[in-house]
């Protein structure tokens, strides 16, 4: 598996994603998942890709948490976790989509 992690400078929340992502990884017991980060740094780049705002978790190139909201646009993502919306899942959402992806 593959695990990336599509990013804007601007929203700091993408720090915050690859500590959650790694969380998830070593609870589920995949050590041996690398994860990477791509920095969009233009619309151009954000189009090319499934970008759905930054963080956004591509699981082997499929958006993790797959929406309508697929943009080039280089703005943050929102995601509804169980206490309102937060700019990046739980691990405990992460986990649950890894291993629906597995």
């Amino acid at each position: 598996m593959r695990v990336e992690i599509l990013h804007i400078d601007e929203c700091p929340n993408w720090m915050e994603a690859g500590t959650r992502v790694e969380a998830a990884l070593t609870e589920l017991g995949r050590v041996d998942v690398e994860v990477t980060y791509r920095l969009l740094t233009d619309s151009v780049q954000a189009a090319a890709v499934p970008f759905a705002g930054s963080p956004t978790f591509l699981l082997d190139g499929v958006d993790a948490f797959p929406s309508d909201g697929r943009t080039s646009d280089l703005a943050c993502r929102v995601y509804r976790i169980d206490t309102g919306f937060a700019g990046v899942p739980s691990v405990a959402q992460l986990v649950e989509a890894i291993q629906n992806h597995a």
